[in-house]
């Protein structure tokens, strides 16, 4: 069974930095592209960051763009999001996304999220 666990979100002051963790289990992580989405109270989810499953391409929400840094370590099955100089505006619930096929079948997985706040 597919498990998407994050962890590393925090009160934290703006300014300040945080990293996420996500660890999966349950597929293949090596073949899975692997995203970091965020959803604020009352607004829908959105795409923060995205890796490919070699790690070659990696793209940003512009809002963040020198900000965070997504990268990922496949021998530990993990992503991570570094995520420095926070903004009250980062405050969210941050979640983590596989993309993978699997015997034909496309899997799209999400984990339960965790929460990030930013305020002084």
């Amino acid at each position: 069974q597919v498990h998407l666990e994050e962890s590393g979100g925090d009160y934290v002051q703006p300014g300040g930095s945080l990293r996420l963790s996500c660890s999966g289990s349950g597929f293949t992580f090596a073949t899975a592209a692997m995203s970091w989405y965020c959803q604020a109270s009352g607004k829908e989810r959105e795409l923060v960051a995205s890796i490919s499953s070699t790690g070659d391409k990696i793209d940003y929400v512009d809002s963040v763009k020198g900000r965070f840094t997504v990268f990922r370590d496949n021998a530990e099955n993990t992503v991570y999001l570094q995520m420095n100089n926070l903004k009250p505006d980062d405050t969210a619930v941050y979640y983590c996304n596989a993309r993978f096929w699997r015997a034909g079948v496309f899997h799209n997985s999400w984990g339960q999220g965790t929460q990030v706040t930013v305020s002084s």
